[in-house]
């Protein structure tokens, strides 16, 4: 075990000084003058590296599949640098010993390529020259610096869509990472092919100055400093300087090449080859160019023998191409394996998504993006406005449809529980009854699905007369959205688990680092503070200031509270921002207390059954909720904030009676209330219940205008 870790850090180590090594290899070709031996190694591996480099480049299917390629290519242009100062360093000090002092891949450069007639060799070069630096190397350069350009405009719109692919569920939260961070890479990349492109341009004007230097340099020399004539010292030097110069150039071209094939590329999963090779493959495009090479071929003046045969190709290879095509029309798809019935997959039983959205088939129009996507757009602000109220991140919406509903209904899930279900008609308009018409319209009657309101189904043509006539009109989509919004709410702490809760200890330990270090240690696991988040989602206290709530819970850490008594602290310590969700701050609170004997009623039923959950007896309890009914509900219909009050012995119990049957009703104790708030006693539940006006539901329509 321990002879493997070593060979294995042993093998890291080589990998890590491998790179600093090569650049002092390339500072001492620079420097340290090199045997025609390492030259002529040197100059092999330039050209090994180049054609490795240029493979890489034609094999990728996207450009970011050779993401190292503006290093890469930097560290190649140094290494020919390198030698072409080692080169000329050679050819300068030893060229009057003959073509072979500079070593053999020169020698063979400068007179087998070039046939020995270095005015040749010039003219070869400079075609070199042209074709390398004015049109790829150039054009290479243009395309990169736009890709760059539009790359980086496009990313803000890149990012955004992803959010909003994630915000709808169709990324999870690892894709839309995965996806966020091959963005950021794609704009580095063409950020830096930009610049790696002056490289490239940079390397094709140092080759010419090279040339120049060489030869200039190898006349002097050679007919001053070694006694030659002009035409010995030219044949000789100019040979050298040549095949130096091409022996350099070609690399750089191939390096060119691979620049602008990376440059150009189109995200494909084919490879360079394979995408060029499939849209060429069309039987009708080679039928056309066989066609328009047998006219041409018939032309009298024109070669018959090099284009007819041309031609016979071209439809050749068209007529095959049709044929292949044929065939693979008629064969036979392959059978999709049988399914194996005694297999079962962990999709069949489990959901990707804690909240979920099942459609019938007639309101998949709703979320085609090709239609606009209208519920989608809405889903997605709903889940970004639940995520900074409720204070922890609302899961994506999973939406999908369902063959097994009728075609209207929709069906809402959290949590894998079916917490909505009803029925919308996506060509119509819902009209909801605000109390207050002018004039009837004709339509569907039906409740609204959120909360239970009589509405009406209309056509979309009378829609303006709905308006006119009193009704408040909203769309399928924004009525499924408000289901879904006030489904999500209710269900909080469903979607609130261990996970989301060290997330919030996670982001505290950002901000607040000496909070988090002091709430670790004093007994509060993950799954007690995950729990005490979950009880105050159930009663709708969001946890969007989680430094208040940490703070309380390590200045209780001392005291050893249970579960129960624990919660009911911290309320305590938090009052203030339960009471500024229910009224804002400057407002006086509206409460409903209870008479004095019904108070103390309820604290003698709790104090009998400590601990239990439901401590009241079944016929008091049934009476309670019928009075706090007659209390309440007019205050629910005029659509005044206001929160039930009671003492802090039975509001725990309180609280789950009232609960279930208005769960919209907060139960907050005395002790809950600030002390430099006011109060505004609207209702006293065991004396006379005061009749408030019953005014229709405004607060509600402004809901559905929200989503």
């Amino acid at each position: 075990m321990t002879g493997g870790f070593s060979l294995g850090q042993a093998g890291r180590m080589a990998g890590a000084a491998a790179l600093p090594a090569g650049m002092l290899i390339l500072v001492a070709l620079m420097v340290i003058p090199v045997s025609p031996l390492i030259l002529d190694l040197s100059f092999v591996a330039n050209i090994m590296i180049s054609l490795l480099i240029l493979m890489v480049a034609l094999q990728a299917s996207k450009p970011l599949d050779f993401s190292a390629f503006p290093t890469v290519l930097l560290l190649a242009t140094l290494f020919r640098l390198a030698l072409n100062v080692a080169s000329t360093r050679v050819v300068l000090v030893h060229g009057h010993e003959g073509t072979a002092s500079a070593g053999h891949v020169i020698e063979a450069f400068g007179q087998v390529l070039i046939g020995g007639d270095y005015v040749v060799g010039i003219f070869v070069f400079v075609v070199l020259m042209i074709i390398n630096l004015v049109v790829i190397t150039k054009g290479a350069g243009r395309v990169s610096e736009v890709s760059a350009r539009f790359t980086l405009d496009a990313l803000p719109g890149k990012q955004m869509a992803i959010d909003a692919d994630l915000n709808a569920g169709l990324l999870t939260p690892d894709e839309a990472k995965a996806r966020r961070q091959e963005v950021a890479t794609e704009a580095d990349f063409y950020g830096s092919m930009d610049g790696a492109s002056k490289f490239v341009k940079g390397d094709a004007v140092a080759g010419l100055l090279i040339l120049f230097v060489n030869i200039v340099g190898g006349l002097i020399l050679g007919i001053f400093s070694h006694g030659l004539s002009f035409s010995e010292a030219g044949s000789t030097y100019v040979t050298l300087a040549i095949g130096d110069a091409l022996v350099a150039q070609i690399p750089a071209l191939l390096l060119s090449i691979a620049a602008a094939a990376i440059v150009t590329r189109v995200n494909s999963p084919l490879d360079l080859s394979g995408q060029i090779g499939s849209q060429f493959a069309s039987p009708t495009i080679w039928m056309a160019v066989g066609g328009i090479l047998f006219i041409l071929g018939m032309v009298p003046a024109m070669p018959q023998m090099l284009i007819l045969p041309a031609a016979a190709l071209a439809g050749a290879i068209g007529w095959q191409l049709r044929r292949s095509a044929a065939d693979l029309a008629a064969a036979p798809e392959p059978a999709a394996p049988a399914a194996d019935p005694h297999h079962i997959d962990w999709a069949d039983v489990s959901a990707s998504s804690a909240c979920q959205l099942e459609i019938g088939y007639a309101l998949v129009a709703m979320v085609d993006d090709r239609k606009g996507a209208p519920l989608m757009t809405r889903i997605t602000g709903i889940r970004r406005q639940l995520s900074k109220e409720l204070g922890f991140v609302v899961p994506p919406v999973k939406v999908s449809d369902d063959l097994s509903l009728p075609g209207n209904v929709y069906r809402i899930s959290v949590a894998g529980v079916i917490v909505g279900e009803d029925e919308v008609f996506p060509n119509e308009m819902l009209a909801l009854d605000s109390g207050d018409l002018v004039s009837k319209v004709t339509g569907r009657p039906c409740k609204d699905p959120t909360f239970g309101l009589d509405a009406l189904w209309i056509p979309k043509a009378i829609q303006n007369d709905a308006i006119a006539a009193g009704y408040t009109v909203v769309d399928p989509a924004t009525v499924v959205a408000t289901h879904l919004n006030n489904s999500i709410i209710a269900s909080a702490a469903e979607l609130f688990g261990i996970d989301d809760a060290q997330a919030l200890i996670d982001n505290l330990k950002i901000h607040y680092p000496q909070l988090a270090q002091n709430l670790s240690p004093q007994g509060y696991t993950l799954p007690r503070v995950a729990s005490l988040c979950k009880a105050l989602l159930i009663e709708r206290v969001p946890l969007r200031d989680f430094r208040k709530i940490a703070e309380a819970l390590v200045a209780l850490s001392a005291q050893q509270l249970g579960e129960s008594d624990l919660i009911e602290a911290v309320r305590q310590r938090i009052g203030a921002l339960i009471v500024q969700t229910i009224v804002p701050s400057r407002m006086p609170l509206p409460v409903v207390t209870f008479s004095p004997e019904i108070e103390v009623l309820l604290n003698q039923a709790v104090r009998a059954n400590p601990g239990a959950e439901w401590p009241f007896e079944h016929g008091m309890a049934m009476k309670i909720v019928e009075q706090i009914g007659a209390a309440v509900e007019p205050l629910l219909l005029s659509t005044r904030s206001f929160a039930l009050v009671a003492s802090p012995i039975c509001r725990p119990a309180l609280s789950r009676l009232v609960r279930a049957t208005f769960p919209d009703v907060a139960v907050i104790s005395y002790l809950e209330i600030p002390a430099n708030k006011q109060t505004e006693i609207v209702a006293t539940i065991g004396a006379e219940i005061p009749r408030l006006g019953s005014a229709r539901d405004a607060q509600m329509k402004d809901e559905y205008h929200e989503n």
